[in-house]
């Protein structure tokens, strides 16, 4: 049996630093939790923290939230499908927007159920993934403002993501300069500039930040306490709310090398032989999980001593050396997972679901939602 964890101690510990960081520099921020993919277990962990906003690309993720707190504001955070308007509007108090012609349909569909529907309209800074064209932004701007069943309450824009084009300064203070336009334009407030993501976090104490940028959609520094501009950890944040607990199945002192004709691997590989290493052995413990589950690069044992040899389909070997820990079959062994290992590991039916609350765990297996 594999699990993925949940520690609900140190999820609550960076929510509570990240909330007095924001607070400090005056911006406002909500939670992305779409690499949760509508897990109802995790995701109670992260509505008992009281989010001001829970975005989500996802509208059945987003359903699961309204299941779970139907009074919370809800953003989709990625032009909406024309087809799935409806189960938008009742799943999504905020859209982020990038069609006139989508934000119509929006209207009208809102009018027929009596509700008024809140957008951000996302503008293209550089990374070439969803955005107004620059160029475009003010026209785009007065063709959807006075629709009476919309009401657009922010700009904004995604960076880094699709080119790995870096937020800057001067991008910021252009978005910033765009909200300034069209309110002295249209005579129409318009309360947020979303542009800050898990990525933009350490632009504010270095006042990189201008203070029209007022709003941040954070998932990855929340849950993995990660810097995404020096690639470490923020010293102040926890880097295991998320953890991967492996069940040995097999454990046994065997050679380095195998033996025997070599052919292609499952993955398409031939292993070198290294010729030093025939004579040598180790103590091999082969544990319930695989590439099914993981990509190999997402995970990383806990223990300084300890190797990932290679996988299957269904089995990870670990080189655990002389076994210096005295591990037997039905033991666990700890891994780090990072971001993309975490989002795989909550896509896969084969791997359970758990929750640490200090030393009590709480589990759902075999449950996606």
């Amino acid at each position: 049996m594999a699990i993925l964890e949940l520690n609900s101690e140190a999820l609550k510990y960076n929510f509570k630093q990240l909330n007095q960081y924001f607070g400090k520099h005056n911006k406002h921020w909500g939670v992305v939790t779409k690499m949760l993919c509508g897990n109802s277990l995790f995701l109670q962990e992260v509505l008992n923290l009281e989010p001001e906003t829970v975005f989500d690309s996802r509208l059945s993720n987003l359903e699961a939230v309204r299941k779970l707190r139907p009074d919370i504001q809800t953003a989709y955070i990625k032009p909406p499908p024309k087809r799935s308007l409806r189960k938008l509007l009742k799943v999504a108090d905020i859209s982020f927007n990038t069609s006139v012609e989508t934000i119509r349909a929006i209207n009208d569909l809102a009018s027929t159920l009596g509700k008024i529907h809140q957008v951000v309209i996302m503008i293209e800074m550089g990374d070439l993934r969803e955005g107004v064209m620059r160029e475009d932004f003010v026209a785009f701007y007065g063709s959807i403002f006075e629709l009476p069943h919309v009401e657009v309450i922010g700009i904004g824009a995604n960076l880094n993501c699709l080119n790995g084009i870096m937020p800057s300064h001067d991008k910021l203070i252009q978005l910033s300069l765009y909200k300034e336009l069209v309110e002295a334009k249209f005579g129409k407030k318009i309360p947020w500039v979303s542009a800050g993501t898990s990525v933009t976090l350490p632009m504010l104490p270095k006042k990189l930040v201008p203070k029209g940028m007022n709003h941040f959609r954070v998932g990855e520094t929340l849950f993995f306490g990660v810097d995404l501009f020096e690639h470490k950890r923020f010293r102040n944040l926890r880097e295991d709310v998320f953890s991967l607990k492996a069940e040995i199945i097999e454990i046994q002192e065997k050679p380095l090398q195998p033996s025997g004709p070599r052919g292609m691997n499952l993955q398409g590989e031939v292993a070198d032989d290294v010729p030093d290493d025939f004579s040598q052995t180790s103590t091999r413990a082969l544990v319930d999980i695989g590439l099914l589950d993981i990509d190999l690069d997402n995970i990383l044992p806990r223990h300084p001593g300890y190797r990932i040899d290679g996988a299957s389909s269904d089995i990870v070997v670990i080189d655990v050396g002389s076994n210096p820990s005295g591990l037997k079959v039905g033991d666990y062994i700890d891994f780090k997972v990072n971001y993309m290992g975490a989002l795989r590991l909550l896509n896969s039916y084969y791997v359970e679901k758990s929750v640490k609350r200090r030393e009590i765990s709480i589990a759902v297996r075999n449950s996606p939602n």
